[in-house]
């Protein structure tokens, strides 16, 4: 009786230990942690009580329309304004003065020195830090080798952005901060750009970022917190948020399509010129149906539900500044 109770007091021990420990890993995973997060300008509210948490080695994406209060939190969290009140903590404590030596920063307009080259402009970065990171292994990484020698303005936009990166990386950074990584990038260039994010991601590095992107922030975004009027309105995996707010595949029927025989179907559907798109939650049983239903399903199309339908279900299809 005393080694049955012995044992069982050891298995629960156990227990409370391995718990306490799962806890624990979790508490240190929190490299970021931003709380009630409040920004007013005048009589403008920018952020409005935003909360979210980042995982050390993930890459958390901000999305939102024009004017939806992204920049001023990114700004607010990399210490360039400061809040109106709020609490952002970094590895579980406030911001300290070491907090900008520790983070590197890819803003999407940056003014560099047009009579500088792409080495002098690393070497001249490179004098900012204690602790810098080898500029011929910044060269390969961030495939500068072919424009070392070009003046800064002599850049392409792809280039240009690369070059931004590896300046972001120079310190050895925690913590990376990408605005708009890829606007205004060509496919190749973006694709590119996307392959040196995750091999970035891959080394345990943390990176939030905005992007106008959906495909980019699907593509590279393990979470996602969109934002609309200075509020976070969902936040999740990309596909945590497609599947909760956009579990339907579309259907378009490229030609002159009976709608009020669709109507009878009780299908629902919106027109797009001479095409119709069909929204199913069953694929299979719908083209079952308007195939028995004599539709011509002649070069039909049909897509999943992606980021940019959560965006636009979430956020409206109106533009709005």
């Amino acid at each position: 009786m005393i080694n049955d109770d012995v044992n069982s007091l050891m298995q629960n021990c156990d227990v409370v230990i391995r718990k306490s420990l799962i806890f624990d890993y979790n508490e240190q995973m929190k490299i970021l942690e931003v709380i009630d997060l409040i920004k007013v300008f005048k009589d403008v509210s920018a952020v409005n009580q935003v909360s979210f948490s980042v995982e050390e080695g993930s890459c958390f994406g901000l999305l939102g329309p024009n004017g939806a209060g992204k920049t001023t939190t990114m700004e607010i969290i990399e210490d360039i304004i400061p809040a109106t009140s709020g609490t952002i903590l970094y590895l579980g404590k406030p911001r300290s003065n070491s907090f900008r030596e520790e983070i590197g920063i890819q803003f999407q307009h940056t003014s560099l020195l047009n009579l500088l080259s792409v080495k002098e402009t690393l070497i001249c970065y490179q004098k900012l830090y204690r602790n810098p990171l080898d500029i011929e292994w910044l060269i390969e990484r961030c495939d500068l080798s072919q424009i070392i020698d070009k003046k800064n303005n002599q850049l392409s936009g792809g280039q240009q952005q690369r070059l931004m990166l590896a300046l972001a990386l120079l310190n050895r950074p925690k913590l990376i901060f990408l605005d708009e990584p890829s606007t205004g990038l060509d496919p190749q260039s973006r694709h590119y750009l996307w392959a040196i994010v995750e091999e970035i991601k891959r080394e345990g590095k943390t990176i939030i970022m905005t992007t106008h992107s959906m495909e980019e922030a699907e593509f590279l975004c393990d979470t996602i917190a969109i934002m609309d009027q200075g509020h976070i309105i969902a936040e999740g995996s990309p596909t945590q948020l497609i599947s909760t707010y956009c579990n339907t595949n579309t259907i378009t029927l490229p030609h002159e399509t009976n709608t009020d025989h669709l109507a009878s179907l009780q299908l629902p559907y919106t027109h797009h010129g001479t095409a119709v798109t069909i929204q199913s939650q069953n694929v299979d049983e719908t083209l079952s149906l308007l195939l028995s239903s004599g539709f011509d399903l002649t070069d039909m199309t049909v897509r999943s539900a992606n980021l940019e339908d959560v965006f636009l279900y979430l956020t409206g299809k109106k533009l709005r500044e």
